[in-house]
């Protein structure tokens, strides 16, 4: 009976949000595109969850990440911040770790940070390194490469300038790399943000998008925009408007 009960309630719940997300499909058409400020309108108009939806933008960009030069991948700095509050460690020693801690780090470790790693303890969602710290960290490649938490310097989680690096990751910094199938895509706020904090979130992560093409882009870089909410329908943005 109890096993049953749950198949109800499965399918009740999904007979729910099907019905939430038929009404808030309401009004948004998919061959229509939308300047960004009417875009951010229809998304926050339809973002009815219970909890306070992410908003995030995608981006279709012309370019064959299988290629090294066409690779796109870098850090935009939100002006408004990102709505979340990131767990950062910072691999750093003496004047270096002081300097990440006083700036907020979550973890900070040398050797003995590395050696929890190793073991398969991650307490972080952003990691940051000093650039003598990488002979050690390099190590770790096959436990934080596929979390997506390797330190990079071509998106400045590899720095002596932890302070900012950490103050950054805690805040509003989103990194953003091209997926095989040429799309790039970011939480850029919450729904909860004001219209005008969306929008600047939103061109600020499209220009750092511009301002990373590779080299070997050809053609037409940027294709295709939209943005959407956690539950809520994909609204498509006129590029021209965020250009």
């Amino acid at each position: 009976m109890a096993q049953k009960m749950s198949e109800e309630a499965i399918k009740a719940a999904r007979l729910a949000g099907g019905k939430r997300l038929a009404a808030a499909r309401q009004g948004v058409s998919r061959d229509k595109y939308h300047t960004i400020d009417e875009a951010v309108k229809l998304l926050k108009g339809r973002a009815t969850a219970k909890f306070d939806e992410t908003v995030e933008v995608a981006m279709n960009l012309g370019v064959d990440p299988k290629h090294a030069d066409q690779m796109v991948r870098g850090v935009c700095n939100l002006p408004n911040g990102s709505g979340r509050t990131s767990r950062v460690a910072v691999f750093a020693r003496g004047d270096k770790a002081d300097e990440a801690t006083a700036a907020g780090a979550d973890v900070v470790g040398a050797e003995d940070l590395v050696e929890q790693v190793s073991k398969g303890t991650i307490n972080f969602d952003r990691c940051i390194a000093t650039p003598d710290m990488m002979a050690l960290v390099g190590r770790l490649g096959k436990v934080l490469g596929p979390r997506g938490l390797m330190p990079n310097p071509r998106v400045g989680t590899v720095t002596m300038d932890v302070a900012n690096a950490v103050k950054g990751a805690k805040g509003g910094s989103v990194e953003f790399r091209v997926e095989k199938a040429g799309i790039v895509h970011g939480g850029v706020g919450k729904a909860s943000f004001t219209e005008t904090a969306l929008v600047e979130n939103i061109k600020a992560f499209v220009d750092a998008v511009m301002k990373a093409r590779p080299t070997g882009a050809k053609g037409t870089y940027l294709k295709r925009v939209s943005i959407t909410s956690t539950m809520g329908p994909g609204v498509k943005v006129d590029a021209s408007s965020l250009l």
